[in-house]
């Protein structure tokens, strides 16, 4: 039976806020006993029956939509990509960077990922919380045997006992069954069910964050790995310069000062390169770390910019699919299902509660004469409790159930809106910073030229050291800039998969859950 059968989220809180402002009243007498007839008849489940949040009503995730092809740059990783809207995703996405060593340090890690592995046993546990719940639906039977030796005063009954000492031994079998009139048991195993159907999608999430991160980690090391080849490269034309300014000065044809500046313009760069090998040294740490590793056991795969490869054609999921699609999403929602639920338990909890119970037996004072005739005894029992005064406390405890899923769905709205805005943030990033390597590779380019011109001139002894000086650090800085827009490509891809979702729902590489240990059937 639903109170009210609420449509939606809204229609839910609705009515939340209805019972709040009605304080939970209770029923009048008559009217009460008409309504437990009627729910013993019809065996309804109180409280509210939950119904998936509808998707956003929108047809987009930016304002004035989203170009379908960003623009181009004539160097690796400047291809244009396009983006398909509806294609699906791949559940191995990050295969489609081209990248063996990426292959090889993914599988590795999702073998030995502790943090993986975590979430999987906290599924098995909420998995096995739920199983164990539905056992309340089945009557309990328990078997118990007692031996007692006795011993009585002798003037117990008033004259000597025969004999004062005796013993007495019982068996018996004791069944238990408590009827779900009002859906206290089933609510309380959907709230289970949907705790576990949580749980998974947490897996799921972390399954998401973990491969993301790898591939975040490996363009970023890819990345640091070609700044630090540019800055060598930068250090190795500086120091040509130097050479050259240093004959110059042996012919009489600069000052001091010109090679003391350009010793100080070397120095500087070479300051550059520690912080980028410490970071590079750490980014590998990270990726031991994700891949399950101590940092003195790191993995052996590297990665440069120019092994990957970047995907030209991208999914871009349709709205009314991401919610469908986003694990962090879907485990909003079991929460919110979850906290449906404990409001029919709490409800539940104000009404009658049936018991049922039976005892078979024997009683016997000799032992081989336990199962002999005349032995046996049993008894049927059956109660109804009504809880009466509690102090307010199952009250305000159904009080405390609604404002837990006002809680609940304010959280998926949230998440909902956070995951809309992951996705916008992507696509922007996705088109505005392959514009940035475009306008990266012009500038790197215009300041390569300018060097070698001021180098030829300045061989002549046809220009002012400064013009040298700034055409050395004007192409210092578009180098550097090109390398990391062209790894920011590779970093704005693998967001966008990770903010679609991540194709978990195409995964091949699920093994089937363990067999479980074993348990006698009947427990």
């Amino acid at each position: 039976m639903a109170g009210g059968a609420p449509r939606n989220v809204v229609a839910l809180t609705a009515r939340s806020r209805a019972v709040r402002r009605g304080r939970a009243t209770q029923v009048a007498p008559a009217r009460g006993l008409t309504v437990i007839v009627t729910m013993l008849l019809a065996g309804c489940a109180v409280g509210p029956e939950f119904v998936p949040p509808p998707a956003p009503d929108v047809s987009g995730y930016e304002r004035g939509g989203t170009p379908t092809t960003t623009a181009s740059a004539n160097v690796a990783g400047g291809a244009a990509q396009r983006l398909i809207s509806g294609r699906d995703i791949p559940g191995e996405w990050w295969r489609l960077f081209g990248s063996p060593p990426l292959k090889s340090l993914m599988e590795d890690a999702l073998r030995n990922n502790p943090d993986l592995q975590a979430a999987q046993a906290a599924l098995r546990v909420a998995r096995e919380n739920a199983a164990a719940g539905v056992g309340a639906f089945f009557p309990t039977a328990d078997a118990s045997f007692s031996a007692v030796r006795q011993k009585v005063p002798s003037d117990f009954f008033g004259e000597p006992a025969d004999p004062s000492i005796f013993n007495v031994y019982t068996g018996q079998v004791s069944v238990a069954y408590t009827p779900d009139v009002f859906g206290l048991t089933r609510r309380t195993v959907e709230s289970l069910d949907a705790q576990a159907d949580a749980q998974r999608f947490a897996l799921e999430a972390t399954y998401l964050t973990l491969t993301s991160n790898i591939v975040v980690a490996a363009v970023q090391e890819a990345s640091l790995r070609g700044q630090i080849a540019a800055t060598q490269r930068i250090i190795k034309i500086e120091r040509d310069v130097l050479d050259l300014l240093k004959r110059q000065q042996g012919l009489g044809q600069i000052a001091e000062a010109d090679v003391a500046a350009q010793e100080a313009a070397l120095a500087q760069v070479e300051q550059t390169l520690p912080p980028l090998q410490r970071q590079l040294g750490q980014q590998r740490h990270l990726l031991a770390a994700l891949s399950g590793r101590l940092p003195s056991n790191e993995p052996t795969e590297t990665f440069v910019l120019a092994a990957l490869h970047l995907p030209r054609d991208l999914p871009l999921s349709l709205p009314s699919n991401l919610v469908r699609q986003r694990p962090d999403i879907r485990a909003a929602e079991a929460n919110l299902q979850s906290a449906s639920a404990q409001v029919g338990v709490a409800i539940a909890n104000r009404l009658p509660n049936i018991t049922l119970s039976a005892n078979d037996g024997s009683l016997a004072f000799r032992l081989a004469e336990l199962f002999s005739p005349g032995t046996g005894f049993w008894a049927l029992a059956g109660s109804v409790a009504q809880p009466i005064f509690r102090g307010g406390a199952l009250m305000h405890r159904e009080l405390a159930a609604w404002a837990a899923f006002d809680q609940a769905a304010a959280q998926y709205r949230s998440t909902v809106t956070t995951a809309f805005q992951n996705v916008a943030d992507a696509l922007t990033a996705l088109r505005t910073d392959a514009v940035a390597l475009q306008k990266a590779v012009v500038a790197e380019r215009a300041t390569a030229r300018s060097l070698t011109i001021a180098r030829r001139r300045l061989e002549l002894g046809d220009i002012n050291y400064l013009l040298l000086l700034n055409a050395q650090q004007a192409y210092q800085q578009a180098l550097i800039s090109l390398v990391q827009a062209q790894a920011n490509r590779y970093a704005d891809t693998a967001a966008l998969f990770q903010a679609l979702g991540g194709g978990w729902w195409n995964r091949e590489d699920v093994a089937p859950p363990p067999p479980p240990p074993f348990l006698p059937v009947f427990q």
